[in-house]
């Protein structure tokens, strides 16, 4: 049996989708269910539903053989895993906001994210001495209140910055989601997993 795990969210429903154009007979219960673990033993699989931060944790830990994660977290968790294959769904891309207005005369700016590895490294690289606040949820609302001069974060549609009067003010990365694999899996389960990728990279390649 194989073991995937999903991000709850946003991406499930374009990844079980994807699933489906590969030719994965995949219960309706997948999209209804709130159980955490579904078994779907027809196709000899079973997924495990996770935050999306967690899922490269499952892959990297062998609880799951293969999980779907956001090249952001990729790049935020750096987990010894296998980045086999770009998915191309839920693009997106992080990037640098603020107040339209927003000065930052501090000698050591504050920004805020929950992405502290990527927004150091970031402004690092542009030699910035920056002061990181780690936050979980919404971002935004940082610089509303004055606990930072800037965020880092994902814009989809930029509709979230638009209506809290944010504006972005440099993009960082292009964001899309991966299919990962966990390097003994990859030598353990070599058959069911090339033929998940080779499904899913016929899909990728029609579009």
């Amino acid at each position: 049996m194989l073991t995937v795990a999903m991000p709850k969210g946003r991406i499930f429903e374009e990844a079980v989708e994807l699933l489906r154009r590969a030719g994965y007979r995949l219960p309706p219960e997948l999209d209804e269910s709130r159980k955490l673990i579904i078994d779907v033993p027809e196709e000899k699989m079973r997924f495990i539903l996770a935050k999306p931060m967690d899922v490269s944790t499952y892959v990297e830990h062998g609880v799951a053989d293969v999980g779907i994660a956001g090249k952001d977290v990729m790049l935020e968790e750096e987990r010894d895993v296998y980045e086999i294959l770009d998915l191309k769904i839920s693009p997106c891309h992080l990037a640098v906001a603020g107040l339209p207005d927003g000065k930052m005369n501090r000698i050591a700016p504050r920004v805020a994210t929950k992405y502290p590895n990527i927004a150091s490294s970031y402004f690092r690289e542009k030699g910035e001495q920056v002061e990181i606040i780690h936050l979980n949820g919404s971002i935004e609302l940082a610089p509303l209140v004055g606990l930072a001069d800037r965020i880092v974060d994902i814009v989809s549609t930029g509709r979230t910055l638009k209506e809290n009067g944010l504006v972005e003010l440099e993009k960082i990365v292009e964001v899309t989601s991966r299919l990962i694999v966990n390097p003994v899996s990859y030598r353990m389960k070599a058959a069911p997993i090339h033929e998940f990728v080779e499904r899913l990279s016929v899909i990728i390649g029609e579009e």
